[in-house]
């Protein structure tokens, strides 16, 4: 029996750029054969369903953008 090593998914940064525009990406989509796509969020809802017979793995992080900031007081 062979062991298969399974990698965490690392969390996409500001240097992660989208493969079609260039912009930040905030979702990695990993190919059946290997590679990977990495896509801004406009990109990555408009290619979603095309990407689904050739997609083992999703990473949406999305949420990020929505995440609420944290407010800081003004200092006087």
């Amino acid at each position: 029996m062979s062991e298969q090593l399974i990698l965490e998914p690392t969390p996409l940064n500001a240097v992660d750029r989208c493969d079609r525009c260039g912009a930040q990406a905030y979702v990695r989509a990993t190919l059946l054969n290997g590679g990977e796509l990495l896509f801004c969020a406009h990109h990555a809802k408009q290619y979603a369903e095309g990407l689904k017979p050739v997609v083992a793995a999703i990473q949406d992080e999305t949420a990020k953008l929505t995440a609420s900031a944290v407010s800081v007081p003004d200092e006087e």
